[in-house]
């Protein structure tokens, strides 16, 4: 089954760190570009971090440039998104998604987890 599991979400207070783990499964992960993408409460779908298959190419979303960065181990199947310095406007479900990734940004593929809630809150 082709699959994109999302997890390390949680309630952290302003000016905290988190870290997100996407488990993929049923494709060949190391093929394929990936991205992390959020939706707030009311808000649509918001591109945040991409990268591409080899792991050496990563563009970040001017609203996150400088605290949030995408990574990925190929060997174990994982993508991650690093979250330091969180805003109480970060607070979101955040999907990891297999991804048509440039210079401008990411786009969703064909595959999307069913997302993890962050939220930042004092």
């Amino acid at each position: 089954e082709v699959q994109l599991v999302e997890s390390g979400g949680g309630l952290v207070q302003p000016g905290g760190s988190l870290r997100l783990s996407c488990a993929a499964s049923g494709f060949t992960f190391s093929n394929y570009d990936m991205s992390w993408f959020r939706q707030a409460p009311g808000k649509g779908l918001e591109w945040v971090s991409g990268i591409n298959s080899g792991g050496d190419n990563i563009n970040v979303a001017d609203s996150v440039k400088g605290r949030f960065t995408a990574s990925r181990d190929n060997a174990k199947n994982t993508l991650y998104l690093q979250m330091n310095s969180l805003k109480t406007e970060d607070t979101a479900v955040y999907h990891c998604a297999t991804a048509y990734c440039n210079s401008r940004g990411c786009s969703i593929r064909d595959i999307r987890g069913q997302g993890t809630q962050v939220t930042v809150s004092s």
